[in-house]
């Protein structure tokens, strides 16, 4: 219980002092978004334009810090992130819940399946140590990795989509296809989806296949992996009940960080297949100098982050007692 209470207390700091620097980091730059938004448009600002968009974005230039900084936690707690000025008048959380699934399904599912993936293929070369599977899938999967996600999209776009003209180029979905809740438009998604997945999963399976590996090698010379042996049971029981699970420990913290950045999205893969998620919005957020929507999706990546942190602290308590702390 006090490790769960620690834990907590932890993620509490972490999250307050995110949302702290969230909200002076703006604060620092000069101007406000009302006049960022006028800044686009040349010649004579009008004052009282001005004074109209601080009111519609909520800027207060007679507000105190201190009063300032209270209604910024309560206007965040209650999800008012601000107006977005990429997409006035609409509210950032708006536009972040549109983005959002398409990033969540794409990025999210490509990381699991990879770890998945690469975690059971190093868990079984480090297993059979020295054979074929050893000595092929660790050395071709990590050049792979090595490649940059750009790189092997356009590839990916020019063998699969141009040359052989199996799959789409870009985008979510079709332009012909209306957006709605049928079986032809969810296989239009999943079509749109192929090649931007492919892209994260091949280059990210190398690292989880080298770790498991280096992993495994160091838990099957342990006495109680022994002893299993020496029991006779049955290797497929020792490979995944003694030695896969102990030497999955150390990779739950890096995963859960992977799992915490899903949220940002792959900007490099989203912008070259012009894939509407999350990554792809905060690349033209920077790019349209909306401070709003980039304020609301930084705070959102660490949230997203330190939370996916304490899950992986809770899963590894109760996978290893060992590191509970009385």
């Amino acid at each position: 219980m006090r490790f769960l209470t620690r834990r907590i207390g932890f993620l509490l700091v972490a999250l307050w002092a995110a949302l702290t620097v969230n909200f002076f980091i703006p604060r620092l730059m000069p101007g406000n978004p009302a006049e960022a938004m006028m800044a686009r448009f040349k010649g004579h600002i009008n004052p009282a334009a001005i004074h109209a968009l601080e009111v519609a974005f909520g800027v207060n230039s007679h507000q105190s810090l201190v009063s300032a900084y209270f209604a910024y936690l309560n206007d965040t707690i209650h999800g008012n992130l601000g107006i977005s000025l990429l997409n006035f008048p609409l509210p950032v959380s708006t536009v972040i819940a549109r983005a959002l699934p398409w990033s969540l399904g794409l990025v999210g599912l490509s990381t699991i399946f990879g770890f998945i993936i690469g975690t059971a293929l190093g868990a079984i070369s480090a297993w059979r140590r020295g054979g074929l599977l050893d000595n092929v899938l660790p050395p071709v999967f990590i050049v792979v990795s090595a490649f940059p996600y750009f790189w092997i999209g356009l590839l990916s776009i020019w063998f699969f989509a141009l040359t052989l003209g199996w799959l789409p180029i870009l985008g979510g979905y079709s332009e012909t296809v209306t957006p709605t809740l049928t079986f032809s438009f969810v296989l239009d998604i999943l079509d749109h989806a192929v090649l931007p997945a492919f892209t994260i999963l091949i280059t990210s399976i190398g690292g989880w296949i080298l770790t498991m590996r280096n992993n495994m090698i160091t838990v099957v010379a342990e006495d109680y992996v022994r002893m299993a042996r020496a029991k006779g049971l049955k290797p497929r029981r020792i490979l995944w009940q003694y030695a896969g699970r102990n030497a999955l420990l150390p990779n739950l913290t890096g995963f859960a960080m992977s799992l915490g950045f899903v949220i940002s999205g792959a900007i490099l893969v989203e912008y070259v297949f012009n894939y509407p998620g999350v990554g792809f919005l905060l690349l033209q957020a920077v790019q349209s100098e909306d401070f709003p929507l980039m304020q609301a999706l930084f705070l959102l990546i660490t949230m997203a982050v330190l939370i996916a942190i304490f899950v992986a602290d809770i899963a590894t308590a109760l996978l290893d007692p060992r590191t509970r702390t009385n």
